[in-house]
């Protein structure tokens, strides 16, 4: 496991830095001219450093209206490698937002670099920081990032199924795995018709940790380690970011490594089917029909829409227990980039309260999801003259939420459900969160979590 912090340095005085606006300018009359010749006017993302007698002597930064998250998030890549320190006092909420998207900034993928990166700014923890979640969140989300940028090859089945044994074994949780012909006897025969053409076996991943007495939550991740489309095979610009489609349970690992790393208090279970999606002479075809664990059968429409079958099986045997709340990541729908832009998941809840609870997290912790309706007349486009239901809709509208409806026939409806259909990759790059793979939603189910059982 990589921690967040290997590359950094620390000097032993700390530069302060001042966010300011505009009118607060003026509190810096000694550095009038300076100011001025930098062409600094305080707009929010943009910075100023101030010469003091050995060097940099203090920087300005661009307050905006708000603080979140992301406000200092750019400037480890900006600034001089040097340690720098927060110079007025803050909240604790707010000098934790700052810290941590300092910390989410500082990030780099450079495994297969021959020069690595250079040390980064480094900021120094204030006192009111949240230290224990900052290292939780920081490390969870570097955890996402390498997984989801570390390409296919690196990142099979056996790979993903090595990354989880690792967090298992770090926070001595239970970990049950069933492979190959074993989940056929054990009945989770949609996760084997997906990924039996792969040369790496398909597989479940079963995490088990906490106190059995705590109340129960159950996270679901498509682990489809790399997706050709099978038969209904994709185009090369299709397949071209592929290796991100075990976004899903990238980011239930790093979600539940953060569960676990904070010691909430609940009974925690990680399931991920670990598949390939390939092409073989015993793939799936298109309209084979595949039993599932619930019992429905289901008529294969596409091969290419096979995420849901590995969830639809997880998702019936994780309601197996009756947990308190069940969620699941999803890299699912090219439907729900559509609808939202790749920046922004959606989430669909079969809970009222659960859902206005966890868009009010997300907001809380700038790690924002957007509702889409589980509109039940669209159950219907799944149906089957064959089969108990179709893994595709008959239309070529809805399908974020037609895909939504397929994994609610696997939930039971007593259990307050969420899914969410996230890109897992930024497209560019922004404060804190540089362009490639992409934890998302997890900081806000996790707020949700700590909200709903502590």
């Amino acid at each position: 496991m990589r921690y967040p912090y290997e590359k950094e340095i620390t000097l032993p005085n700390a530069v302060p830095i001042y966010l300011v606006n505009a009118n607060q300018l003026q509190n810096f009359q000694d550095h009038k001219a300076w100011i001025q010749a930098s062409a600094f006017r305080a707009d929010p993302g943009t910075y100023c450093l101030i010469p003091g007698d050995d060097g940099i002597g203090k920087v300005l930064v661009g307050r905006p209206e708000a603080i979140d998250t992301w406000t200092l998030g750019a400037l480890p890549a900006m600034l001089p490698p040097h340690s720098y320190a927060l110079a007025d006092d803050w909240s604790p909420e707010e000098a934790t937002k700052l810290c941590l998207g300092w910390r989410l900034g500082q990030y780099r993928f450079d495994r297969y670099r021959q020069n690595q990166s250079q040390p980064l700014a480094q900021l120094m923890v204030p006192a009111p920081v949240d230290a224990a979640y900052v290292d939780a969140a920081t490390t969870a989300v570097y955890l996402v990032r390498d997984l989801v940028n570390t390409p296919a090859g690196d990142m099979g089945p056996d790979h993903l199924e090595d990354a989880v044994t690792t967090v298992a074994k770090t926070f001595q949780a239970e970990l049950q795995i069933f492979r190959g012909e074993d989940l056929l006897s054990e009945n989770y025969p949609m996760i084997h018709g997906v990924g039996r053409a792969s040369d790496e076996a398909p597989r479940l991943l079963d995490l088990r940790w906490g106190d059995p007495d705590h109340p129960k939550v159950t996270l679901v991740g498509k682990g489809v380690c790399f997706d050709s489309g099978g038969l209904n095979i994709k185009n090369a610009a299709g397949m071209r970011l592929m290796k991100k489609d075990m976004g899903g349970a990238a980011n239930t690992l790093g979600l539940a490594q953060m569960i676990m790393a904070m010691k909430l208090p609940v009974r925690l279970r990680l399931l991920i089917p670990a598949v390939e999606n390939s092409i073989a002479g015993n793939a799936t075809h298109p309209l084979d029909v595949l039993p599932s664990r619930k019992g429905l059968t289901v008529e294969i429409g596409n091969t290419d829409a096979e995420g849901r079958l590995v969830l639809a099986d997880a998702l019936w045997e994780g309601c197996r227990e009756d947990p308190g709340l069940i969620v699941d990541f999803a890299t699912l729908t090219g439907a729900a980039r559509v609808a939202l832009g790749t920046e922004l998941p959606a989430c669909f809840c079969s809970d009222e309260e659960v859902g206005t609870g966890l868009i009010q997290a997300g907001l809380a912790v700038d790690d924002p999801l957007w509702q889409l309706p589980l509109h039940q007349p669209y159950r219907s486009m799944l149906e089957s003259k064959v089969a108990d239901l179709s893994n595709i809709g008959n239309s070529s509208y809805g399908g974020s939420i037609t895909a939504a409806l397929f994994l609610q026939e696997f939930v039971k409806p007593a259990i307050p459900w969420v899914h969410i259909d996230l890109m897992a990759w930024n497209l560019r790059s922004l404060p804190g969160r540089p362009e490639g793979g992409e934890a998302m939603g997890i900081r806000a189910v996790y707020e949700l979590i700590r909200r709903r059982f502590t």
